[in-house]
């Protein structure tokens, strides 16, 4: 049984580190823009939006490009959150060696 024990050590540090790199995503700010600067978003690390902004003069233009230009930086900005959610959770439990765990 003494294995069992060093697993369940194992799980609690884990999770202590998880709860860890999870206070740290929250806080952490990831800034992008697009359409050269008309669009500025900011981000966590945990894929939560915190702020846009939008130059006035870039609305006054089509649609149809605010659309995309939009888009594009919301896409912009969860894929480097999510990649930095990855990889800070990846060091966080690395070395673990849980069985059945990531």
């Amino acid at each position: 049984m003494a294995g069992v024990g060093k697993l369940l050590k194992q799980a609690q540090k884990m999770q202590k580190q998880v709860e860890a790199v999870q206070q740290k995503l929250s806080a952490m700010e990831i800034d992008v823009s697009s359409g050269g600067g008309a669009v500025e978003l900011k981000i966590n690390g945990q894929g939560q939006f915190l702020d846009l902004k939008l130059d006035p003069e870039f609305l006054k233009e089509e649609a149809s490009f605010v659309e995309e230009t939009l888009l594009a930086a919301i896409q912009e900005a969860a894929a480097k959150a999510k990649e930095v959610n990855e990889s800070e959770m990846q060091q966080a439990t690395a070395g673990l060696g849980l069985p059945g765990m990531f």
